[in-house]
C-alpha cells in the first residue's frame, strides 16, 4: 500500500507537504499545480488516509453517498429510498460522517474529494463510473450490475428472481406470459441492460414459449404500466399472466385490467418486483418479488467501511437473493383458446 513518503518522492515535495495537502490545509503555501499533482498521484496509487482517532469515539470516517435519482424521483420510488436509509442508518450506528450528493450538483465531485469511502446508488455511465473510482478507489456501486468493469457492485439476483416468477406462472398453467418493464439511460443516452428482461427472454426461449409478442418496454412508473397493459389487452390473444419489472408498473397494469372489465387473477395473473408496502393494500393484494433494498444499502456501507482497513483491491460482485411473496394476484390459468 502506498504511503505519504511514496507520494512525496514521486511528487518531489516533502512528506509534510503531502500530508498537509491531503488534509486540505489552507495555510500551506504551495502552487495549485503542485497541489493537483499530489492529489492525482494519491488517487492513482490508491492511497487511503489512516483513520483518525477522536477521543472518546470510534475512528473517524467519512462516507460519500452518490444518488442517481433526484430528490423528487427518490420520494416516488421507495426502492432507492430504502437503499439510502440502509446506508445512513449503518453510518449513524457506527458514528460515520456522511457527504450526500446528486450527480447534478454543480460541485458534486469537489464535495467528494475527502471521503474515505463511496457508495453509489443507481445507474451510472461509463465515464461517471471511472470518475468515481479515480476519485475514491474504495467505491461500491449498488443496483449497478456491470459485468465488464473492474468494479465492486452489489445487486439483486435479477435472473433467479425472474426464473422463480415465471416458474410459478407455469405451475399455475400459464403459457401466454407477458413482460412489462422500463428502458433506462445514463450519460449521453447510453442504454442500460435490464437483467430482468434478459432473464425473461432466456427463460421463455428455453421453455419454447413466445418471448416477443408479449414483451413491452416503457418507463418505470404506473402510467407506463397502464399504457403497456392496455396495449397487451388489445391483442387477439391477450396474455393470461404478466410479470412487471417494478411494483409501480404492476399497479398501473392492474388499473388497466380492471378498467377493461377483467378480473385479477381469474382472467389475468400479475407479479410485481420490489415488494413495496403498498403491495399488501392493492385489490387484490399484489404478488411481488421481495428485493431487500435496505439490506443492500447496509451491506454496501459495511463493505466500504471494512475495506478501508484492508489492502485488498480485488473487486467483488455480490448478488442478493430475492424472495417471491405470494399474495392474491395470481391464480390458475383458465383453459381458453
Amino acid at each position: 500500500m502506498a504511503t505519504i513518503r511514496d507520494i512525496a518522492r514521486e511528487a518531489g515535495v516533502s512528506a509534510g507537504a503531502v500530508s498537509r495537502i491531503l488534509n486540505q490545509d489552507a495555510t500551506l503555501s504551495v502552487s495549485e499545480a503542485t497541489r493537483k499533482k499530489v492529489l492525482q498521484i494519491a488517487s492513482r496509487v490508491g492511497y487511503s488516509k489512516p483513520a483518525r482517532t477522536v477521543q472518546g469515539s470510534k475512528k473517524a470516517f467519512t462516507m460519500g453517498i452518490v444518488e442517481w435519482f433526484s430528490v423528487e424521483e427518490e420520494i416516488q420510488d421507495p426502492y432507492y429510498l430504502s437503499a439510502r436509509q440502509g446506508i445512513e442508518e449503518f453510518c449513524e450506528k457506527n458514528k460515520i460522517a456522511i457527504v450526500r450528493i446528486f450527480p447534478s450538483d454543480k460541485e458534486a465531485m469537489d464535495n467528494l474529494k475527502q471521503v474515505d469511502g463511496l457508495v453509489c446508488i443507481g445507474k451510472f455511465s461509463n465515464k461517471e463510473i471511472q470518475n468515481f473510482i479515480s476519485l475514491c478507489p474504495n467505491t461500491v456501486f449498488l443496483d449497478m450490475p456491470v459485468e465488464r468493469y473492474r468494479i465492486t457492485s452489489i445487486t439483486m439476483d435479477f435472473e433467479q428472481s425472474v426464473r422463480d416468477a415465471l416458474h410459478y406462472f407455469i405451475k399455475l398453467g400459464h403459457t401466454r406470459i407477458a413482460y412489462i418493464g422500463g428502458q433506462e439511460y445514463v450519460g449521453d443516452h447510453e442504454p442500460i441492460t435490464d437483467f430482468r428482461k434478459k432473464a425473461y427472454i432466456n427463460y421463455m426461449k428455453r421453455h419454447n414459449l413466445d418471448n416477443e409478442t408479449y414483451l413491452r418496454e416503457g418507463s418505470f412508473c404506473s402510467a407506463s404500466g397502464y399504457e403497456m397493459m392496455k396495449d397487451l389487452l388489445s391483442l387477439p390473444k391477450r396474455p393470461t399472466a404478466v410479470f412487471a419489472a417494478s411494483d409501480a408498473i404492476a399497479m398501473g397494469a392492474m388499473r388497466a385490467i380492471n378498467e377493461a372489465g377483467l378480473s385479477i387473477p381469474s382472467d389475468i395473473s400479475i407479479i410485481g418486483f420490489n415488494d413495496v408496502d403498498a403491495c399488501k393494500y392493492t385489490t387484490p393484494a399484489l404478488t411481488s418479488i421481495h428485493a431487500p433494498a435496505y439490506d443492500m444499502g447496509a451491506h454496501g456501507a459495511n463493505l466500504v467501511y471494512v475495506s478501508s482497513n484492508l489492502q485488498i483491491r480485488t473487486p467483488l460482485k455480490v448478488r442478493i437473493p430475492c424472495e417471491l411473496v405470494k399474495r392474491e394476484s395470481c391464480g390458475e390459468a383458465r383453459q381458453t383458446d
